[in-house]
């Protein structure tokens, strides 16, 4: 037989319900709120990181997108927040930032689409690379392996030597008659990285979709840096 509740219970029911989808909202705000300027979730689409992450791998980026909404803050001055071997989220029109509103709303979308929807149109701008060299360094290439001579520093060593992460490049076999006169080499001649630039390259080094075609990045063009991978799950944990 049907229950039937009384006008109070009712009352009750829906004014318990009413404070459930209050509650469902604003957990939904503060994700939105804490991803536009804290942390941000990015899928990787290709394999230019490869071998050491993979296409449709998922991350967890803090955010630097404080940085360009508080005024008299600035990403280029003070102690750098990324260091040599950080795998990052690079920005190329980090210059017109979206402002917070448009943010917010990208955020509601790629909440609702698992990430696979963004209302600003940027996400081909968008690329995960690691970061090579810092301001000031002195950059080489020879056989896709880059060699850096820190500021201040003496002597070059290999990318290897000056970072503490531990990542593995994969090289591409070049022809034999593929000299350093031609693109795509493999070499590079040397170059200084201004106070505000940084490095960053592919994992992938058959990929040149990075420092090696664009220069040098500007620091406030690095929007993230990957803290956590949390899909899949047999490869979960930090970056």
């Amino acid at each position: 037989m049907r229950r039937k509740f009384s006008y109070a219970d009712q009352k009750t029911q829906r004014y318990k319900s009413r404070w459930i989808v209050l509650g469902v909202l604003a957990l939904i705000v503060l994700y939105v709120f804490f991803t536009s300027l804290f942390f941000s979730m990015r899928v990787l689409e290709n394999n230019t990181m490869a071998p050491n992450l993979r296409k449709g791998e998922r991350f967890i980026f803090s955010s630097y997108t404080l940085y360009s909404l508080i005024p008299g803050l600035d990403l280029e001055k003070g102690p750098l927040p990324l260091r040599r071997g950080n795998v990052v989220l690079v920005d190329m029109f980090r210059e017109k930032p979206p402002g917070l509103f448009y943010g917010v709303l990208d955020g509601l979308a790629r909440f609702f689409t698992a990430q696979r929807v963004s209302l600003l149109d940027r996400e081909e701008h968008l690329f995960i690379k690691r970061v090579i060299g810092l301001p000031g360094d002195e950059i080489t290439m020879t056989n896709f392996v880059i060699r850096v001579r820190v500021k201040g520093s003496a002597y070059s060593l290999t990318e290897f030597e000056v970072t503490e992460v531990d990542y593995t490049p994969n090289i591409p076999n070049i022809p034999a008659l593929w000299d350093s006169s031609l693109p795509f080499s493999g070499n590079m001649e040397r170059i200084v990285l201004g106070e505000n630039e940084c490095f960053v390259l592919s994992d992938d080094r058959n990929n040149t979709n990075d420092s090696r075609t664009w220069g040098p990045v500007p620091l406030n063009n690095i929007s993230g840096r990957a803290l956590f991978r949390y899909w899949p799950f047999t490869r979960i944990g930090p970056i």
